[in-house]
């Protein structure tokens, strides 16, 4: 019965704005009567214990819990005798590490960067530990210099990096494939479908480590990270730690000895593709409706079941590397065969070159989930079937645009420079900040990567041409960020003595993800103290003089507007440091809420440009004046609930409409 329960109850899609947020849930379905039939009949069933667990290490076994898909994973890594595990926050991968903290015998904390964070854990596995690394789909970019190394190299202790795709782009600036890692790296990828099988798999995955002497990819995507469904799990299962071993013609990767791990890597491909053959993870279910059977793996596999449950399904657990000759003999079960993969058509073009007739990206779409919704009328179309237009489910709701929070102490800082965007050409970066190229402000005009505000905006000096050769150049970038992989921009600013302002918005988080800790805070994922990094000094340290420093506090704009102009006229580095803290994290005190008096206010709707959601408009009017010239009257009230009495409105308002709220006190610790 419980194992009914774990493939067949709802899923709850679960969102939320940072780490303190509400959860709000939304169900999905899955499918039941499903017949299966395993890959090799000579391998036994991949059963799931039947052991039931709390959520938290220490709890003694007790009942079946939900949990999203980070959560289980973390589970799975604690389980495997993971003792070092890194990561940087990035959606949708940021949980798993903030879940792996609350367990014990593990070590796990926020590292600058995915790089950083995968070197710690290679360092971990030559050591002979279990060790694990986790980022989203563009952080493997990041890491991808000691990722493609080490896959040389091999592990000692079993090594697991889990890489979190954005299909669908819900909080990154691509969709890249993160499948092509396993093709290029040569290393073995397992894709879950749901909870209980990111905690399976995450376990398999070490086992698959270490027996092949090879890092294993484990690829989840946003529908796996933060879906919640019911998982069983056991307890942990301590290692022997060996111990580090030296070994240069292994660990030392100078090229004659990586020469020689060349033919090494070959020979284990051909051992991995032997056992993808008859791997567990990999599973047929046989299907009455024989027009059409598909390959699939991941999330794709459930919407697929929805739309198509008589249909015969090749589900791959292993997704690389493919068990080509399983495929080819499941194709001839069926009379077409499409594969169905988010987002990029590698399995398909590896099939077709295989000489399998397979269908694909020509019936489904190159992009975004491959929804029921999607899914069925597309391939219904295909087989010559009727369709009708089917629509995902759209609530009737109030548009609302991504903006930052009530009291942001970005707000000021794109206020003033929207005052000056006619002046200056704004290269930005990756965080909350990365809005001020909304509505109201509109004063952001580039952003690409992370870091890349301080290198693109050398470039845009550098490469001035007549139209820009009065303008300044300003790059805008987060604490978190700038730790991450903004110092080495800043570095080559001064090193080519660049006429860039920069920027530095230190508001103690990385806010972006939830406002998890970094260097900059002071404090570890644990919430225990630590070194806090001294910006200023950094930055001095990087080169920049002492007279081009500024650390201001955003909510004196008058202040912060007369540095930024008086620095963006001086033709050499300058940096100005931001200091307040994000309004979500604990150490942010609110002060006394502001109110407009509405007799006072004149409807001038200056306070609106400053983008705080707590000011609402009321009412609107377009009058005439002596002078014939019509203007745009706007009347507003402050919520004076969500005011953390910032001041920032305040200093817009000419007619001083806006005063305080008499009776009500400041929150605990105001004006510290």
């Amino acid at each position: 019965m419980l194992d009914f329960i774990h493939r067949h109850m709802s899923f709850l899609r679960l969102r939320r704005k940072s780490k303190r947020a509400t959860w709000q849930i939304r169900p999905t379905w899955r499918i039941l009567g499903r017949r299966f039939r395993r890959i090799g009949s000579a391998i036994p069933v991949f059963k799931r214990e039947e052991k039931l667990v709390s959520l938290t290490a220490e709890a003694k076994t007790n009942a079946p819990q939900l949990m999203s898909g980070n959560d289980a994973v973390a589970r799975g890594v604690w389980e495997a005798g993971v003792r070092v595990a890194a990561a940087y926050p990035g959606t949708p991968s940021t949980e798993i590490l903030e879940s792996l903290s609350r367990y014990p015998d593990i070590h796990a904390n926020w590292a600058v960067n995915e790089k950083v964070s995968l070197e710690i854990a290679i360092g971990a596995s030559v050591a002979g530990s279990r060790a694990f690394a986790a980022m989203k789909h563009v952080g493997v970019n990041v890491a991808s210099d000691a990722l493609m190394s080490q896959t040389l190299a091999g592990v000692e202790g079993g090594l697991v990096i889990a890489v979190a795709d954005d299909v669908g782009l819900s909080s990154s600036q691509n969709e890249q494939d993160s499948r092509y890692w396993g093709r290029f790296g040569h290393l073995p990828m397992l894709e879950p479908c749901d909870s209980q099988e990111a905690y399976e798999m995450v376990k398999e995955a070490y086992e698959l480590s270490e027996k092949f002497n090879v890092p294993v990819l484990l690829r989840v995507t946003t529908r796996v990270s933060h879906v919640k469904s019911v998982v069983t799990a056991g307890s942990r299962e301590e290692r022997e730690v060996k111990g580090f071993e030296k070994d240069p013609a292994r660990w030392v990767l100078v090229p004659a000895n990586a020469k020689r791990k060349v033919g090494v890597q070959f020979e284990r491909d051909k051992a991995l593709a032997d056992y993808a053959e008859t791997c567990k993870l990999n599973v047929i279910e046989e299907g009455s409706d024989k027009r059409v059977g598909f390959v699939t793996s991941g999330p794709a596999y459930l919407h697929l079941r929805e739309a198509f449950p008589d249909a015969p399904v090749l589900k791959l657990g292993l997704s690389y590397p493919l068990p080509i000759e399983a495929i080819r003999a499941f194709a001839g079960t069926v009379d077409t065969l499409i594969v169905a993969e988010e987002t990029e058509p590698l399995i398909e073009k590896e099939l077709k070159a295989a000489g399998i007739e397979v269908h694909g990206k020509d019936v489904l779409p190159a992009t975004d989930e491959l929804t029921p919704n999607v899914v069925g009328p597309a391939v219904r179309g295909f087989l010559g079937e009727a369709v009708g237009r089917e629509e995902a489910f759209k609530p009737d709701v109030f548009p609302r645009p991504p903006t930052m929070c009530v009291g942001c102490p970005h707000l000021s800082v794109y206020y003033c420079l929207s005052r000056l965007k006619s002046k200056v050409n704004i290269a930005g970066d990756i965080g909350c900040y990365t809005l001020g190229a909304g509505h109201p402000w509109n004063a952001l005009d580039t952003c690409t990567c992370m870091g890349g505000s301080m290198g693109m905006a050398l470039g845009m000096d550098l490469g001035r041409g007549e139209s820009d050769k009065d303008k300044g150049v300003v790059a805008v970038i987060g604490d978190s960020t700038f730790l991450h992989m903004g110092m080495q921009g800043l570095l080559n600013i001064v090193y080519e003595q660049g006429n860039v302002t920069v920027l530095l918005l230190d508001n103690r988080a990385t806010g972006m993800t939830g406002g998890q800790d970094h260097p900059g805070t002071g404090m570890d994922i644990r919430g225990e103290d630590t070194t806090r990094v001294d910006f200023a000094k950094l930055v001095s340290a990087l080169g920049i003089k002492p007279e081009r420093i500024h650390e201001l506090d955003p909510g004196d704009m008058p202040t912060l507007f007369k540095a930024m102009k008086a620095e963006i006229a001086v033709a050499e580095p300058s940096v100005i440091i931001t200091n307040r803290p994000c309004t979500l994290i604990d150490c942010f005190r609110k002060d006394k809420p502001y109110r407009v008096d509405e007799d006072a206010c004149t409807g001038c709707a200056n306070c609106l440009s400053v983008g705080c959601p707590a000011i609402q408009m009321t009412r609107s009017a377009t009058e005439t004046t002596a002078k014939g010239r019509e203007v745009e009257k706007k009347w507003v009230r402050i919520d004076t609930a969500a005011c953390t009495g910032c001041n920032l409105c305040v200093d817009t308002c000419g007619p001083g409409a806006i005063e305080l709220v008499d009776g009500l006190a400041a929150g605990p610790g105001a004006g510290e």
